[in-house]
């Protein structure tokens, strides 16, 4: 049996390497918060650009009502990542060395 240590990990015979072009990287945790942030965002814009036009006489009831209702959700979702974020950054902080 061969030991492992923590430096060296063998991927199992014929598995793909992973092919990327030069200059691709991974998508860091900040990028990947930014876009859902900037999503959220848009979602928002776009809700209030259909309550605008409804307002205005100029839109329609069913598609301003989905436009608020995916505005809400995005909102939702976005703020229980928010708390579990912040619940596992104090659990973090909380713990011993």
């Amino acid at each position: 049996m061969k030991a492992l240590t923590v430096n060296t990990i063998e991927t199992p015979a014929g598995t793909p390497a992973i092919d990327r072009p030069d200059g691709a990287r991974d998508e860091g945790f900040g990028e990947a918060l930014e876009a859902a942030v900037k999503k959220v965002d848009d979602l928002q814009l776009a809700a209030d650009a259909e309550a605008q036009k409804l307002a205005n006489g100029d839109g329609n009831l069913h598609e301003t009502m989905l436009a608020l209702e995916k505005a809400d959700v995005a909102m939702r979702v976005a703020l229980k990542v928010r708390t579990k974020l912040v619940e596992a950054y104090n659990d973090v902080m909380r713990m011993t060395v």
